[in-house]
């Protein structure tokens, strides 16, 4: 055995193991405090990295679920505003079933029921026009998607939270095909033989039926205003009307395909074919066309951009031209298209115009979308919306057809009979329109938003646990290896301590 006095290895030794151990407790005390495994890179950078990147998602699923909380109030304010809406429409809908009560109503009786309708109006249009959640208005149409057409004959319907902005070029509207009624044209003059013959014509439609059968004391005239009142009475959706020829035509009120009825007559060639058979009408036509270029399918009168269109995605427009007259935009010439041969006298300015394969231009629709969307996850395109469109009077029930010539809602008047007969019909159509759209509001917050907040709370405990693991510290494992360290470093510095003797141990040499 040497002895050294120069350098003490064994002390050496010791101290480099008791500064280890010294470390190494500073570090299980820091994560003993701090309570994380990891709290610098150095510690485990890998970790660290993927800890990190879950601590951003932990942080967008937090605001993301306030977010939908958010969102879930501004749907329920915007729907308790709705459902006002629908009571007034309910109010307004009793008052005028109050004044088709012809019987036994004055004039004075039927202008309170006006002035009392009118007020229900006003209300509607001031809950649309003030309805807001903070400073952002909900049912004045701002937050949906608005549009305009040019165009005689076309008429913007709606669109949907994918249909595209075009409020500075629009988009084209061709048509190929206009819409027609389900109708039947009889072959056959009413003479007064046949009138007096006791003829008996039939018409059902949706299952209801009108008949009538002529006596001697009927003229052609009067046999069809009997046959009118017949459908009228039974509620048949057609119109009956006696030709200049002397000949009956039927014609369904609505346009397309959907609709049709049964006719039958006694003479062969009056109403039907054959005498005294059930012959089915010949079945309307829907719109055809495209929008912007883009297909689109045709439903009556409206044409609506398909699923996937670019641009034109929900987009509906309604084509009010009669067979194949068409009023020719001002981006449109002549050349572009065939005039109709034989067209009557139209005024200056317009041109009739031939539907042709390649379609004729009725016009250019304009949308504004400012629908309102909503981001409900923790990424980058993790959004959901919803249109919401105007509810005040003009907007609602917007192109029935009705005998008084009510545009919309705000048109209504009951003081005459067929007035509040096609109020009815005005508010019943206003009624589905807001029923509807407060249906779909309940389902966006129910199955959009709801179930989206459901999910994000769960994946968000799911991520917490996750990044907990990487990150926490076990406390327990971490206090057993502090005693350890402990021990270790106070057994370090007690051999240091001996260490530090040895050196000593040379002076006995001297003795």
């Amino acid at each position: 055995m040497s002895l050294r006095i120069n350098h003490n290895t064994s002390a050496i030794n010791s101290h480099r193991n008791l500064q280890a151990n010294q470390s190494s407790m500073a570090k299980t005390l820091e994560r003993l405090s701090s309570g994380y495994r990891i709290n610098r890179a150095s510690e485990g950078p890998a970790s660290l990295v993927i800890s990190e990147q879950m601590r951003a998602q932990i942080a967008g699923m937090n605001q993301a679920i306030d977010n939908s909380e958010t969102a879930i109030s501004l749907v329920q304010t915007t729907e308790a505003n709705m459902a006002e809406i629908n009571n007034l429409l309910v109010s307004i809908r009793q008052l005028a079933i109050h004044a088709a009560n012809e019987g036994v109503n004055d004039e004075v009786m039927l202008a309170a029921d006006q002035g009392e309708i009118d007020n229900a109006l006003s209300t509607i249009a001031r809950i649309s026009d003030q309805a807001q959640f903070g400073q952002k208005k909900l049912l004045d149409g701002s937050r949906g998607a608005s549009g305009t057409t040019t165009g005689d004959y076309l008429e913007f319907v709606g669109a949907t939270l994918n249909t595209g902005d075009s409020r500075e070029n629009g988009f084209d509207v061709k048509i190929t095909q206009a819409a027609t009624k389900a109708a039947v044209q009889g072959s056959v003059a009413l003479t007064d033989e046949i009138v007096k013959g006791r003829e008996t014509l039939t018409v059902i439609e949706n299952g209801k039926m009108a008949t009538y059968t002529s006596n001697a004391d009927d003229t052609a005239a009067t046999l069809v205003q009997n046959l009118k009142s017949e459908i009228d009475r039974k509620g048949l959706n057609l119109d009956i009307r006696l030709t200049e020829a002397n000949t009956i035509e039927v014609m369904h009120k609505e346009y397309g395909s959907e609709h049709s009825f049964q006719v039958s007559s006694n003479t062969a060639g009056v109403l039907s074919k054959e005498s005294a058979e059930i012959e089915v009408a010949a079945k309307g036509l829907n719109v055809k066309g495209t929008i912007n270029g883009e297909s689109a399918v045709g439903s009556g009168q409206i044409l609506t951009g398909v699923a996937g269109a670019k641009c034109v995605d929900g987009l509906s427009v309604r084509f009010y031209g009669e067979g194949k007259d068409l009023v020719m935009p001002p981006n449109c010439t002549v050349a572009d298209l065939q005039v109709e041969e034989g067209a009557e006298e139209v005024p200056a300015g317009t041109q009739r115009l031939e539907v042709t394969e390649a379609g004729a231009s009725a016009g250019r629709v304009f949308v504004a979308q400012n629908s309102m969307k909503f981001q409900v996850g923790a990424n980058k395109d993790q959004t959901v919306g919803i249109s919401v469109t105007a509810s005040n009077p003009e907007n609602l029930a917007k192109g029935v057809a009705n005998h008084s010539g009510f545009k919309s809602l705000r048109d209504v008047d009951v003081r005459n009979f067929q007035g509040a007969q096609d109020t009815l019909k005005i508010v019943d159509a206003a009624i589905n329109e807001i029923t509807a759209a407060r249906g779909n509001m309940g389902a966006f917050q129910k199955n959009t938003l709801e179930a989206n907040l459901s999910n994000l709370r769960i994946a968000n405990e799911n991520l917490i646990s996750s990044e907990s693991i990487i990150r926490d510290v076990d406390m327990a494992k971490e206090m057993a290896q502090f005693t350890r360290n402990q021990i270790m470093t106070q057994a370090a510095t007690a051999m240091l301590a001996q260490s530090n003797q040895l050196p000593q141990n040379v002076l006995q040499l001297l003795g």
